[in-house]
């Protein structure tokens, strides 16, 4: 199990916010709006080189403005500089299609990620997923299968979190969905950013999907990174143990670095190193 970094960019700045509440704003501008619970001073740059001096590959850089809009040209202004600081270190998502995924490979992104480019009218665009693996290779493509629970089971939601889709999450949606993709990352959208515990429900999901795809696939590696809700250094130890050491995880709010209590240095060992 390793502990997979990140760099929340919204409004060209590095902060973390509560999962769901971003919404843009009606003015022309693009500006877009949400809770937040922390706003960092330090550029993305000396997040990189923090995740780089500790051997922290495989984090993620997500965009959360609107794609075509001044704020969302600041975002990529902030994880430009992350990229170049830690090349092939960092995945990164938002706005991702394929006529500009490559050019994110380009400046030194090990994958991209997407969501709401192969979800179109709640459904899968499978035709979408093939462009993009014709675009950067299948082995440089995270989906991000962000969940939200909804009359007892769990979706696959987009657009920001504010659009589900008719997808429900199961551990054979992973495997249909693993020949088109290299690794998957989870937002438990409806405890994202409260600090309020992990999902459990959705763990087990994850647990099962992960067996699965080791053994119908062969994967010996962890592909399956969850983010959400992570409050303390209990919570880790719960989803090594539910998910046997096959899940990674991330953490945003709960981190000292983002103004939380676990201490970076505490999680800064599940690096995949010995």
């Amino acid at each position: 199990m390793r502990f997979r970094p990140c760099i929340d960019i919204h409004n060209g700045k590095v902060k973390q916010i509560v999962g769901g509440s971003l919404c843009d704003t009606e003015a022309d501008s693009g500006n877009s709006r949400a809770d937040e619970n922390f706003i960092s001073s330090y550029d993305a740059d000396y997040f990189a080189e923090l995740y780089k001096s500790h051997n922290l590959d495989g984090g993620h850089i997500i965009l959360l403005n609107k794609t075509g809009t001044g704020e969302y040209k600041e975002d990529l202004k902030q994880s430009e500089l992350a990229l170049k600081c830690f090349p092939n270190g960092l995945q990164i998502g938002g706005g991702i299609t394929p006529s500009n995924a490559l050019n994110f490979i380009k400046m030194g992104a090990s994958h991209i990620i997407v969501t709401s480019y192969v979800f179109k009218d709640g459904k899968v665009n499978i035709e979408n997923l093939k462009t993009l693996v014709n675009a950067v290779g299948k082995d440089k493509i995270v989906l991000d299968l962000s969940c939200s629970k909804r009359e007892g089971n769990y979706y696959i939601v987009t657009d920001r979190w504010q659009r589900f889709t008719e997808t429900q999450v199961t551990a054979q949606t992973f495997l249909e969905l693993y020949k088109y993709c290299d690794e998957f990352l989870i937002h438990a959208v409806d405890v994202e950013g409260k600090l309020s515990g992990i999902d459990t429900e959705l763990l087990d999901i994850l647990a099962d999907s992960a067996e699965l795809l080791a053994t119908e696939q062969d994967i010996s590696r962890n592909i399956i990174t969850y983010a959400g809700g992570i409050s303390s250094l209990d919570d880790i130890v719960q989803i090594e143990k539910v998910g046997n050491g096959r899940i990674d995880f991330t953490i945003g709010s709960a981190l000292d670095l983002f103004g939380g209590n676990i201490k970076f240095e505490d999680v800064s060992k599940y690096n995949g190193h010995t």
